[in-house]
């Protein structure tokens, strides 16, 4: 079977750390996948906040994640911080993907947890309708 491969960027413009809350445990006592796509979720929201947007508001269009890929790495458990890097590529008129790594740091060291890459299409609400990615926007991702 094949098995996604992330393939991620040399640069990282932005990082954030989450940490692991008891709440994220599953029932193998680790962090279950469904907590990663939340700490990726918040590190995207963090990430535009920084830029000056939101989700609902990227320069007058919204955003929806059209797809969601993550290789997992390693556990993660209660008290681990983990910090989410994030960077944008691959733009196109209406898309781009964010990508994100995931490590945590023990002592010295640092793991990887996860890889992932979102899908993020820029929609008008109003219209119900994809929307261009506005200019401001383009600038600012690549930079």
């Amino acid at each position: 079977m094949a098995r996604i491969k992330v393939e991620l960027p040399e640069q990282f413009v932005f990082s954030t750390t989450i940490p692991v809350r008891i709440t994220d445990l599953n029932y193998g006592n680790h962090v279950g996948n469904d907590t990663i796509l939340s700490m990726i979720h918040e590190a995207r929201v963090q990430f535009l906040k920084q830029l000056g947007y939101g989700e609902l508001n990227l320069a007058g269009v919204g955003l929806i994640m059209s797809d969601v890929a993550i290789e997992f790495k390693s556990e993660l458990f209660y008290g681990d911080e983990v910090m989410v890097s994030v960077a944008a590529g691959d733009l196109g008129k209406i898309s781009f993907d964010l990508y994100y790594k995931l490590e945590k740091r023990s002592g010295d060291t640092t793991q990887s947890v996860a890889v992932a890459k979102t899908g993020m299409v820029c929609y008008d609400y109003a219209k119900k309708k994809v929307a261009a990615i506005p200019s401001e926007v383009v600038e600012k991702l690549k930079s």
